[in-house]
């Protein structure tokens, strides 16, 4: 068994790390990218979303390199996301390919019991002991929060820093270093080194810089190449950039469902304008603007890809939120022909706006 997985912003740092430590051969496809998305296109039909033709570029990739096991992790409600692997088996046999899928469903859809299954399943080929696996798995949680935490105060950090670019520089590396390594205990202390060092930026606190949520379905917020870099480019901005939706989230949200305690305070914030899930991670969107709004920050940015049904529906839902609030979002639909230009003037219009409201306020002109 040779495993492979399809990207999702840094879950193959942690997976990198958990693979390492127990032994399991396996095949990191190469960081999202134009190659990617075109051999994805390629064999995926004409209206499924991106994330889907992004995921057959990665699964094609790693084949090539001798992956013949592929993980992926559960949909959320009725998101056609809940599908992708049969469709994806179906096309992979169709080019020739006869590959085994793992999916690691939501507990509360297949049962603990289920879950157990599949995950012994995936480990089966490690002689680790049980005791040995049972710490790699702890290890690449532990670096899989550390990841989100410190992608997260780069990100609040880069509208504060005094040497403009440290944060970032910082960031990428970080992934760099703790990806050249083979060894688990390490990537873990390289992880740790980064977030002290992150913390220790120099940064003026007199600064008041623009402040704006990151919101939408997970997979194009997460991920750098489908969202054309926007955390990135916001850095470069002087921005503080905030997102809720991440790894660690996702799998501390995926766990408390079991006991229907999961995402209370998006639950409740999105209660006003949608009281109930319609798939995806809708109804955290709208929890998302509107605790971004009671957190006063200038502006939210909502990211889906072309089709995408519950991000349809949030998109219809977020002009009243931002009517009523008087606060400022704006919608960004990515799909393979989105060019960057026309991205990124948006993006800087927007931000043009929300400074401008910014001065209004502060200055009353």
């Amino acid at each position: 068994m040779k495993v492979t997985f399809p990207h999702m912003g840094n879950i193959y740092l942690a997976a990198k790390i958990f693979f390492d430590e127990i032994g399991i051969d396996y095949v990191i496809p190469p960081i999202n990218n134009k190659t990617a998305l075109e051999i994805g296109v390629a064999c995926s039909p004409e209206e499924i979303c991106l994330p889907f033709k992004i995921m057959m570029g990665n699964y094609l990739q790693s084949i090539e390199q001798g992956a013949d096991t592929i993980l992926l992790v559960g949909s959320c409600g009725p998101c056609r996301f809940g599908e992708y692997c049969e469709l994806q088996i179906n096309i992979l046999k169709k080019m020739g390919h006869n590959l085994k899928f793992i999916v690691m469903d939501y507990p509360k859809d297949i049962g603990i019991k289920e879950l157990m299954k599949r995950g012994s399943y995936l480990i089966s080929g490690s002689s680790k002991s049980k005791s040995e696996k049972t710490i790699a798995g702890l290890r690449a949680l532990k670096a899989m929060n550390l990841i989100d935490k410190i992608e997260e105060r780069a990100h609040y950090l880069a509208g504060y820093e005094i040497n403009r670019g440290e944060c970032k520089k910082l960031l990428n590396e970080c992934k760099r270093e703790v990806f050249n390594t083979n060894k688990p205990i390490k990537a873990v202390k390289l992880l740790e080194k980064y977030k002290k060092k992150i913390e220790n930026v120099k940064i003026n606190k007199e600064k008041d810089p623009l402040k704006v949520a990151i919101i939408g379905e997970i997979y194009t917020v997460i991920d750098e190449f489908p969202n054309l870099n926007i955390e990135e480019k916001l850095m470069d901005y002087g921005v503080v950039s905030k997102r809720r939706l991440t790894p660690t989230w996702w799998l501390r949200d995926a766990t408390m469902k079991i006991l229907k305690a999961n995402s209370i305070d998006l639950r409740l914030a999105s209660k006003e304008y949608l009281p109930y899930y319609i798939g995806g991670h809708a109804r955290e969107c709208i929890g998302e603007a509107i605790i971004a709004h009671r957190e006063n920050l200038d502006g939210a940015i909502q990211i889906f890809p072309m089709g995408c049904m519950p991000e349809i529906i949030t998109k219809s839902i977020l002009p009243s939120i931002s009517k009523d609030k008087n606060f400022p979002i704006m919608s960004l639909v990515v799909d393979e022909m989105t060019g960057e230009g026309g991205y990124v003037t948006r993006i800087e219009a927007f931000l043009d706006l929300l400074e401008r409201r910014k001065e209004h306020v502060l200055y009353g002109s």
